[in-house]
């Protein structure tokens, strides 16, 4: 693709990539037709499931909204494709910048992560660099509004991926081999988070700025915790998973002869139970929560959300302080033991699945302008379509709900306490109208907050003390953590609050830069 334009296009111009949104929202324009709940028409989805737009295409589509020139979707490992954002590249008004996209190879089979990324090419090699995460079901597409801004800031290069098994990296076989409780749930974040580590070594980045939402956010952590001297700064944008909730934690695992196997279009094992038994360690200290995000009866209309859980659990026989639950249908629980996502459900529904997202889609994405909605839309459907795989760990990772298996909270003190002098600085965003609680933020805050950082001199040993926004009235000697609340915006804050939301991540990208510097001079 080239372009005789001598100018970045402008954020309303048509970009290069734009004649695409045609063909990919051809028969599924105006669907509201179908009513409140489902506005997608049984026509319109017909239609859409008939025309089978490829992932890659319906990732164009949306990339298609960058309001400068990119290449289109790599399909191949051995074949990247790059763009420069402006033609000539120099008309490029916060660069020259190039566009990468790749499918990086990993080792085994059936393994490669899709990397969408920003070069800032008159620069020498990028100093920093910062890495964006998606959630659960969704795609780095998804982040469309943030690559722009985030890539004009000098000296960093910006880097997207599809975790493995989601979006359009490859969709291996997920199974777990483990038999404990805590076996089960380090098999299933690691599956992703060695994934991420493969990944780093694999573009030789020593260390860089990582970036979650929801599921991300909390497999973002855990790879903090894993790998803490690969991150120099850790931001959540409304992770999912912080407190602590009785019936999550203590799950007890049904009997072996009682595991369900099901078959899908694509499903080729068998998936047992991932329900925990109460051996699982619970810390002393851990900080209960009944203020978090609960499953509002398993819609499918909030199909691709932590929240929206297919089952609810009882309590041990033993369980007598934990909170009564509202009850769910069985067939909710048989489905959430049995481990089929809701994209099984999609899948299954054929040519009804595309008005079935619609009620997903038509919430989560209202505030949009109607054809990036219609295009996010389609950009879904045409994911939670593909063959299940990593989405079948999040019954692992998370009970009904949202709440995690093994909460955050349970180690948000190793940010300052365990991964070296200083600790990594963590920052907890949320929006305003966010269903994921931000108590949940503070309190990670406030227990980063208390925990003493390794003093020298009667000086924290960090690298930079941020102050009274970082440590609050600890006066510098806790680890450094902060909220912040992007407004109008609710759980995909970096969509409906983009503007904001990219202030404050380049914010903390320029705090990225302070703290480097602070540390090369306490070095001279």
């Amino acid at each position: 693709m080239t372009s005789s334009d001598s100018a970045l296009p402008g954020r309303t111009q048509q970009s290069p990539l734009a004649s695409q949104r045609d063909t990919a929202t051809q028969g599924t324009g105006g669907r509201r037709s179908g009513g409140p709940m489902f506005p997608l028409s049984y026509k319109e989805g017909l239609c859409q499931w008939w025309s089978a737009v490829t992932p890659a295409a319906a990732e164009a589509t949306v990339l298609s909204f960058l309001p400068f020139h990119h290449p289109i979707p790599a399909v191949s490992t051995t074949n990247p494709h790059t763009e420069s954002t402006a033609s000539p590249p120099e008309a490029d008004p916060y660069g020259p910048r190039e566009c990468t996209s790749t499918l990086v190879q990993l080792s085994g089979k059936n393994r490669a992560l899709n990397e969408f990324s920003i070069t800032r090419t008159a620069e020498p090699t990028a100093k920093n660099h910062m890495v964006l995460i998606h959630g659960y079901g969704a795609g780095l597409a998804f982040f469309y509004r943030n690559f722009d801004a985030l890539s004009r800031v000098p000296g960093w290069k910006l880097w997207s991926l599809d975790l493995l098994g989601y979006g359009r990296s490859s969709r291996p076989s997920f199974t777990i081999h483990a038999k404990d409780p805590e076996g089960k749930i380090n098999e299933a974040e690691d599956w992703f988070i060695d994934a991420l580590e493969e990944w780093r070594k694999e573009r030789g980045i020593e260390k860089f700025t990582l970036l979650g939402h929801s599921l991300g956010g909390y497999l973002s952590f855990r790879y903090s915790a894993k790998y803490p001297e690969r991150v120099n700064k850790l931001i959540m944008a409304s992770p999912v998973g912080i407190p602590e909730d009785p019936f999550a934690v203590k799950q007890a695992l049904p009997e072996e002869n009682e595991e369900i196997a099901f078959q899908g279009h694509d499903e080729t094992a068998s998936r047992s139970n991932p329900n925990l038994s109460g051996t699982l360690n619970v810390p002393p200290n851990g900080i209960q929560s009944s203020s978090a995000p609960v499953s509002p009866g398993g819609s499918i209309n909030s199909l691709p959300d932590e929240r929206d859980a297919l089952a609810t659990q009882k309590p041990a026989a033993n369980t007598t302080e934990a909170p009564p639950r509202r009850p769910y249908p069985k067939w909710l629980v048989y489905l959430w033991e049995a481990n089929v996502s809701p994209f099984s459900l999609v899948r299954w529904s054929g040519p009804f699945g595309p008005r079935l997202v619609s009620g997903w889609t038509s919430r989560r994405f209202k505030q949009l302008p109607e054809d990036e909605s219609q295009a996010l839309h389609n950009y879904a459907y045409s994911l939670f379509r593909q063959r299940g795989s990593g989405e079948y760990a999040l019954a692992y990772i998370l009970a009904p709900g949202a709440f995690a298996r093994r909460p955050l909270i349970w180690r948000v003190q190793d940010l300052a306490s365990k991964v070296g002098p200083g600790g990594i600085p963590s920052v907890w965003m949320y929006g305003d109208q966010d269903w994921m609680d931000v108590a949940g933020g503070f309190a990670a805050e406030e227990k980063i907050r208390n925990t003493p950082v390794s003093m020298k001199d009667g000086k924290p040993e960090g690298s930079y003390v941020g102050g009274e926004e970082w440590r609050g009235d600890k006066e510098g000697f806790g680890g450094e953590a902060k909220v912040l609340i992007v407004q109008n915006a609710g759980h995909h804050l970096y969509l409906d609050g983009h503007e904001e939301f990219n202030r404050m991540i380049v914010k903390e990208m320029k705090d990225v830069e302070a703290r480097e510097t602070a540390l090369s001079g306490s070095q001279v």
